[in-house]
């Protein structure tokens, strides 16, 4: 078994942004949501299980639906996972579960089986974000407290590094099938999901591979479900003592109810209140992940030198402002694409770097003594899926009478200053300065 600290069991851990970002990019970001709008939109109308839905609201429940049960499984889950000493298990569970989801998705060819749509698209995610918990908690495994920042930076920078080489070959294959000698208008799509899955399960057997199963040595005795709600109670208890812990989760609340929003609308802010086109946000969306590499490096030394509170900081004003920049956007402005790639450069600049300082600060902040480590990491998921519903909630309601997302961007800046009024409060410990 690798040691702690090792760099090939660092590499391994990393390895696995690598493989599953893809899932992000082109599942949640791009290509999917693309596909699911052009192959039911006629109308808009659809059928779900003997039901009349609106296309976008149907998605839009079924994601939500997602974060909602992995946000219920993952506390009971990973105190199992700690309890038995299996975490390695459950993420390979989780990986599996949402690779072949994801494969799955290429027999999704319109309105006549929109129900594969919508089921596969609801299990990758919950196979994405489940396993996700148990990656997370494998950090303070691997990598010594004072290197969480940079492991968590390389983590973050391999994933986009990776998804964005994969979504260019996929994005090569839909706008041009015919250099491929496709016919068929729906397949190059469906060839991308079927890739991603593969992509995802393949380069994740580098990192199972390398992470250690069972690394306390743990042996479970019977009525391990119980034993494990007991673990998750003694953890929660745990963390109502630790206030500088508490008060990161409230701060991580607040602005993840950005970030998320932002990742998961701002292709819908860009069409329909902006009317740019595909191609517009496909280079936005490129150039985010491109910058991301860069803003994750550059914040991950900067917090070296400055300390993650000072360094999460600068990334929530800077969020901010990004807020402010966006509602001032109109579709008239005639170089509004431009502004448009210009604010996606800004907001690459933290949009890694928010996400892996957010990680590698509460991973520091993860009492020395606990071997719970994947119990602490799912109130961390908790919080930011319950973040997500509460952001796209408000999405909902703000659109519903405005009939826009412009005021609701306005409103995002208002959570990151909240989160940043949150940081304020936190005081310097052995490892967050």
């Amino acid at each position: 078994m690798l040691k702690k600290g090792d760099k090939k069991l660092i590499n391994g851990w990393a390895f696995y942004d690598w493989a599953n970002s893809v899932y992000s990019l082109v599942i949640s970001t791009t290509v999917f949501p693309m596909y699911y709008e052009a192959v039911t939109n006629e109308g808009g109308n659809v059928q779900f299980l003997g039901t009349h839905w609106h296309n976008t609201t149907l998605y839009s429940y079924a994601l939500g639906l997602s974060f909602l049960i992995v946000a219920f499984l993952s506390p009971i889950l990973s105190a199992i996972a700690d309890y038995t000493g299996n975490k390695k298990r459950f993420m390979q569970f989780f990986c599996l579960l949402g690779s072949i989801s994801v494969m799955s998705l290429f027999f999704f060819t319109g309105k006549e089986n929109i129900w594969v749509g919508i089921i596969f698209s609801m299990l990758a995610s919950i196979g994405f974000w489940g396993s996700i918990v148990f990656y997370n908690a494998y950090l303070p495994e691997v990598a010594d407290p004072e290197d969480h920042d940079r492991v968590s930076a390389k983590g973050f920078m391999l994933g986009y590094a990776g998804s964005v080489l994969l979504l260019a070959f996929n994005l090569s294959m839909v706008m041009k099938p015919e250099l491929y000698g496709i016919t068929d208008s729906t397949l190059p799509a469906r060839i991308s999901f079927l890739s991603v899955g593969i992509w995802w399960f393949g380069f994740a057997q580098i990192t199972f591979s390398r992470l250690p199963n069972n690394p306390f040595k743990r042996k479970p005795e019977k009525n391990f479900i119980f034993k494990g709600y007991r673990e998750l109670q003694l953890v929660l208890k745990e963390i109502k003592t630790q206030g500088q812990l508490k008060i990161l989760l409230i701060s991580f609340f607040l602005y993840s109810i950005g970030v998320q929003a932002v990742i998961l609308l701002a292709s819908t802010f860009g069409t329909k209140d902006l009317g740019l086109e595909d191609q517009n946000l496909i280079i936005t969306i490129l150039l985010i992940q491109l910058v991301g590499i860069l803003g994750a490096f550059l914040f991950s030394r900067l917090s070296k030198k400055i300390g993650n509170i000072k360094a999460l900081k600068i990334t929530v004003v800077i969020w901010a402002f990004a807020c402010f920049g966006a509602y001032t956007l109109h579709k008239d402005d005639p170089s509004v694409y431009l502004k448009f790639y210009a604010l996606g450069g800004f907001i690459g600049l933290v949009f890694g770097a928010i996400q892996t300082l957010s990680r590698s600060t509460y991973s520091k902040l993860i009492p020395d003594n606990t071997q719970d480590h994947a119990t602490y990491f799912s109130f961390y998921d908790v919080t930011e899926k319950i973040a997500i519903v509460v952001g796209m909630a408000i999405a909902g309601v703000v659109t519903s009478f405005t009939n826009s997302l412009r005021l609701f961007i306005l409103i995002l800046a208002v959570f990151f200053i909240a989160g940043f009024i949150a940081l304020s409060f936190m005081k310097k410990t052995k490892y967050v300065k």
